[in-house]
């Protein structure tokens, strides 16, 4: 029989009143389990357990939430192998990308362990004759979590992590599509010595789990990653009720490649920042801006590349890219390629595959002769598509890179100095890359964007310390 697994409710895994598939989309006919979803009143619990336990965890000594948190890193390094299969399973990614982003997660722990000793107060002289200022950081409550599908253990990590590190309790939902990767953060945590109540699963769909976040008095801050229209709905019912919030969206991510431009880096950089992850990452660079003088070239080799790429199974040896996420994303990825091609692009690759197994395969696509103004170069995809728009000079790219709602992440390849220089100051993007990936992001400096893709404070490194805490000025004479 296939495993059931079940929501994690103040310290107890409890059954939910009916269970969702897991389905592996490299293998259709493999179940990786089915997961409890969880009632709106199962919500309530788990927050009411939480509320109960934040005195508790907010006031427990440093060195042993430190601890807690570095004994999970531990594990998440010991388990990576079967852990990355794990994600390979029910998100698709290649399994060397999957185990890589376990590893990422456990990093994640291990500099948060350390940052909860670190989380200081300020000292100033007040104006007041005989008194002095203390500035100090306080936990915020209860803080209600939200993750997307497309990375399935790290952001789950980089929510959770520097919530607790900070003394908060959480209540988190993962995506209906990849519970698994989260359920084991949590099976860890828990073995790793976390106090019941302080950690809670609750699994299922967005309009029970996450309403209930956003109706519960109870919840002191959500943080979500995933769409626009959802970010939005959610920061707008928040700022409502007064809760902190905190939204990660979309991008429609530039990457500037200039004449003077090292060919197999520009290319490397696009391949990557285009189509691994099967191009589901929302810093993924789909527009690619090219100066006339290396246009030719870079096409060439770009499709030299593409001819080479692997994509099957994600367990399989030598698979770069593994199939989208499931049959939804994979006809969303496809009716984009229809769009490119009416719209008057020069698609090359794009189609369904087939393999050994029946899954979600496609074929990357590079759609070339494009305009900065369609609809393929201005609405997020979230596959392995990626289109060209050539332009005339770095005036022209820069203007056509900022075109756009968006400003997750942007790049530029080339050998000028003074033109990177000019690209980082006036990128309008929160994150930006000089030949390498718009996709990187470490896990101890910020990471956030501007306009429609992002809204509050940044998350990871000490940044993540301006959400997950609230500041108390104290007036003392003694």
């Amino acid at each position: 029989m296939t495993r059931q697994f079940n929501n994690l409710i103040d310290g107890e895994w409890t059954a939910g009143e009916r269970y969702t598939p897991n389905v592996n989309p490299s293998n259709t006919n493999e179940i990786v389990g089915e997961f409890a979803s969880a009632s709106a009143e199962h919500v309530t619990a788990a927050i009411a357990a939480a509320r109960r336990v934040f005195p508790v965890w907010s006031s427990y000594p440093c060195q042993a939430r430190a601890d807690i948190l570095m004994r999970a890193a531990q594990t998440l390094r010991a388990e990576s192998q079967r852990l990355g299969e794990l994600l390979s399973r029910e998100e698709g990614r290649a399994l060397k990308e999957a185990i890589s982003e376990v590893i990422r997660a456990a990093q994640i722990f291990e500099y948060f362990s350390g940052e909860v000793v670190r989380t200081g107060g300020e000292i100033f002289p007040s104006t007041r004759p005989g008194a002095e200022v203390f500035v100090t950081r306080e936990p915020l409550g209860v803080v209600g979590l939200i993750t997307p599908w497309n990375v399935p253990i790290a952001i789950p990590a980089w929510k959770i992590a520097p919530a607790l590190a900070y003394g908060n309790c959480v209540v988190i939902k993962p995506a209906e599509l990849v519970p698994a990767s989260t359920w084991e953060i949590c099976r860890i945590l828990m073995e790793a010595g976390l106090p019941k109540g302080v950690l809670n699963l609750v699994m299922g769909p967005g309009r029970v789990v996450g309403e209930a976040f956003l109706a519960s008095p109870d919840i002191d801050a959500i943080s979500f990653t995933g769409s626009v229209a959802t970010g939005r709905h959610i920061a707008a019912q928040a700022v409502q009720s007064q809760k902190k919030v905190q939204c990660e969206m979309g991008g429609k991510n530039p990457l500037i490649v200039l004449d003077d431009a090292d060919l197999e880096i520009a290319t490397d950089v696009a391949i990557d920042g285009g189509f691994f992850w099967t191009g589901q990452r929302c810093t993924a660079s789909s527009r690619l801006i090219v100066q006339k003088g290396i246009h030719d070239r870079f096409v060439a080799r770009m499709l030299e590349k593409m001819a080479a790429l692997k994509v099957d199974h994600a367990l399989k040896d030598g698979t770069q890219i593994g199939p989208a996420v499931d049959e939804r994303q994979l006809s969303q990825n496809l009716r984009y390629v229809d769009i490119a091609r009416e719209e008057g692009g020069d698609v090359h690759g794009g189609g369904r595959l087939e393999r050994e197994t029946p899954g979600f395969y496609m074929a990357p696509a590079l759609v070339l002769n494009t305009q900065n103004h369609w609809r393929i170069n201005q609405e997020e995809v979230f596959g392995p598509v990626a289109c060209v728009i050539r332009v005339e000079n770095y005036e022209d790219a820069l203007a056509v890179a900022n075109d756009t709602q968006f400003g997750l992440s942007s790049g530029i390849c080339t050998n000028s100095l003074a033109a990177s220089t000019h690209f980082r100051r006036h990128s309008r993007a929160g994150t930006v890359a000089v030949n390498l990936t718009t996709t990187g992001s470490e896990y101890h400096v910020a990471f956030g964007g501007r306009r429609a893709s992002s809204y509050g404070a940044r998350e990871q490194g000490r940044y993540a310390m301006d959400f997950y805490t609230a500041i108390k000025t104290s007036y003392v004479r003694a």
